[in-house]
């Protein structure tokens, strides 16, 4: 499939509108817990070095500063246990999202070429992968794709959107083994990993110990084959600034790098500032997950008073929820998503992220403390 059937695809949120103006009839206005905007405010110290680096007549490199690859290296290091990332391996991108959905073509994916996704997933791996030409397979087991020698790129996603679920360091290991054994390149999609709320995955002071695709229990050491996609939208409040980046095998990302340059894709430079500013500052990261914190402790007990249940959720900004299993058999999400409509609550239904979630609806976070909390009673009113 290629840019022309694309254009038949039909974006799904668009496809929400009936839903929207039902949730937006309410008598008390529509709370919108359905894309997980960030809604707070960008903390001032990455405002700060945005405005402060605001006389940028020259163009800005490709492979961004010689600062912002040591910046992202050393936050590797300090919050996601990678103690050795060549800043040689780092690339700023316009946001997470265009890297997910042209990296097959930057990688020269095409017909005959599989690329493997998640199940459960952000609609954009698909595409991403049709839009090359190559054939996309959603599937979670290893077995189901392992031996293959048409795969020539698999995602992980963990923290997973929709549902929160996090992969495990045997997981991530079986996967990085099963691709390392057929040749194929392996990233791993990890912008919610500042973001974790089951114990397992917490640790002191709230740090994330959530496995990153590069940690040395995964790959051995090596991160040859490997990238991980991350983006500062969640974690800063900074989707606006379109900051993120993509890090590991540097021979990877010189070969897309060189892609890059010739089709101008740069990330301005009071973006990359404000990137350094960012990831050097802990506190407002801790903070921000402190807000979440809040809201996910007012909406998950909410919704099961309701008589929901809630699904993985282990982490990210997002509660996996359908309803309970009975002889009627589950209840589809666009159905659920009419049922918090008709309170004036918009959420996602989970059939955006494919077959494996037509059930669920997804409800997020990112809205203030006052329409989470009239979201909540709208949920629970009889």
């Amino acid at each position: 499939m290629g840019l022309a059937d694309l254009r038949s695809l039909a974006y799904p949120w668009d496809t929400l509108d009936d839903v929207r103006a039902t949730a937006a009839a309410h008598p008390g206005g529509m709370v919108d817990l359905s894309v997980g905007t960030p809604v707070d405010p960008t903390p001032e110290v990455v405002r700060g070095a945005l405005a402060g680096a605001a006389d940028a007549p020259g163009y800005p490199a490709t492979y961004g500063t010689a600062a912002l690859r040591e910046a992202v290296a050393s936050w590797f290091a300090r919050r996601r246990g990678v103690p050795s990332l060549d800043p040689a391996g780092v690339m700023p991108t316009v946001g997470s999202k265009e890297l997910v959905g042209l990296l097959p073509s930057l990688l020269r994916l095409g017909a005959g070429d599989v690329v493997v996704h998640p199940a459960t997933a952000y609609p954009t791996y698909d595409v991403g992968a049709r839009l090359a030409g190559a054939t996309a397979l959603p599937a979670d087991d290893v077995a189901t794709w392992a031996g293959r020698g048409d795969v020539r790129l698999v995602w992980v996603n963990s923290p997973s959107n929709p549902t929160g679920a996090v992969a495990d360091v045997e997981h991530l290991r079986a996967v990085v083994a099963a691709a390392r054994d057929i040749g194929a390149v392996v990233v791993s999609d990890e912008c919610y990993a500042e973001l974790p709320w089951e114990p397992r995955w917490v640790g002191a002071g709230g740090t994330s110990r959530v496995p990153s695709l590069l940690d040395p229990r995964v790959c051995g050491g090596s991160h040859d084959g490997l990238l991980v996609a991350y983006s500062l939208s969640k974690q800063s409040n900074v989707a606006g600034y379109r900051a993120a980046f993509v890090a590991g095998d540097p021979a990877l990302v010189a070969d897309l790098v060189a892609t890059r340059k010739h089709l101008g894709m740069i990330v301005p430079a009071p973006v990359q500032a404000a990137m350094i500013a960012a990831l050097g500052d802990d506190e407002h990261v801790a903070a921000q997950r402190a807000r979440y914190g809040r809201r996910r402790e007012a909406l998950l007990p909410a919704l099961r008073e309701a008589g929901f249940v809630v699904d993985d959720s282990q982490a990210g900004l997002y509660l996996w929820t359908r309803s309970p299993d009975d002889a009627a058999g589950p209840t589809a999400s666009r159905e659920l998503a009419r049922w918090f409509a008709g309170r004036g609550v918009l959420v996602g239904p989970g059939e955006f992220y494919g077959a494996a979630g037509a059930r669920h609806v997804r409800v997020a976070l990112t809205a203030s403390d006052d329409d989470v909390s009239t979201a909540v009673a709208r949920i629970t009113s009889p």
